[in-house]
């Protein structure tokens, strides 16, 4: 990992410090050791408890879901205990930001396990989410398209290694594209147009933001980008270094590798080598998005990142101030 600049505090101590990030899909625990600005991952995790299913288009988050919840919190709780870490922080995104019932299981992780988890407004999101891909790769003067599809959401953020020059979170995650346009499988040439269509109402902020400031590069972070590697390397049959934190998927293999995904139904997708269970569902509409922001960038790659909001909450300054912590 990184080097962190240390606190006058992390100079003489060494300290443990973990991260749980309440996604619409994936629930995320990361915990890791800080000794003298040097961070040492300790544990890893990420559950797939799908709060949004059967709710997010709703506006609220289904019984099943919040069980699954909570039962997932209790199983973080207890690693956190074995870890011995106290300083935890935890956020919420999408699912649980847009539900009417959001704060109730906010209320109810705090009741069941004693874990404070901050409901984060998309703007600040995005602002993590770019603080984590600069802490895995050289951003350089370049200007760079940031692109992180969740489930309820996903950010698009315009920046180079100086500043962020644009960003905005929308409510297009993967899991509301797939209620809304995935209703046959394989999906129907037709949705997809439709999907299209909707996209470009939705992102007419994003398509202007792009000509203004005419990114050179995409940056794709979240499970879809990561699922898509690893079906490009299974067919050139090589293996991504464990300790990499990004990956040039080139564009020409992206292409042909939606295309493939377009024909394919659910059990066609899930025989595909490097596909991952929990993402077969909604990488066709993810894939599509991908696809439609596209038409709107020349680049010869898309990076993807295994760095976002996670580690963006240990890196970033504006965490340490507006994010509170479990104890």
């Amino acid at each position: 990992m990184p080097y962190i600049r240390p606190t006058f505090n992390q100079v003489l101590l060494t300290m443990r410090k973990a991260v749980i990030d309440l996604g619409t899909n994936t629930f995320h625990l990361f915990i890791v050791e800080i000794d003298k600005g040097e961070m040492k991952t300790l544990y890893k995790e990420k559950i797939a408890v799908k709060i949004g299913q059967n709710g997010i288009s709703k506006g609220k988050i289904a019984n099943d879901a919040i069980k699954r919840a909570i039962h997932t919190l209790k199983i973080f709780k207890t690693v956190l205990d074995q870890f011995e870490v106290t300083d935890v922080k935890g956020v919420a995104t999408s699912a649980i930001r847009s539900a009417k019932n959001g704060q109730e299981l906010v209320e109810l992780i705090k009741e069941e396990t004693g874990i404070h988890i901050n409901v984060i407004s998309g703007e600040l999101e995005a602002e993590l989410i770019f603080e984590g891909v600069k802490a895995a790769m050289e951003m350089s003067n370049q200007n760079h398209l940031v692109m992180d599809i969740g489930g309820g959401s996903v950010e698009f953020i315009i920046g180079n290694d100086q500043e962020i020059l644009w960003k905005k979170s929308f409510e297009i995650g993967a899991q509301r594209l797939l209620d809304k346009f995935h209703k046959s499988d394989p999906m129907p040439a037709e949705s997809v147009d439709e999907m299209f269509v909707w996209l470009a109402d939705e992102l007419a902020d994003l398509k202007t933001a792009l000509e203004v400031h005419k990114p050179t590069g995409l940056v794709g972070c979240s499970g879809t980008f990561d699922t898509l590697s690893e079906i490009y390397l299974n067919q050139i049959k090589k293996e991504r270094k464990l300790s990499s934190t990004t990956f040039k998927l080139p564009i020409k293999d992206y292409h042909d590798i939606h295309r493939d995904l377009l024909i394919k139904d659910k059990a066609e997708r899930l025989a595909i080598p490097g596909m991952v269970s929990m993402r077969v569902d909604m990488i066709v509409v993810a894939s599509c998005l991908i696809s439609f922001v596209l038409e709107d960038l020349d680049v010869k790659h898309i990076t993807a990142c295994t760095y976002a909001l996670k580690e963006g909450l240990l890196y970033s300054d504006r965490a340490l101030t507006e994010i509170s912590d479990s104890k």
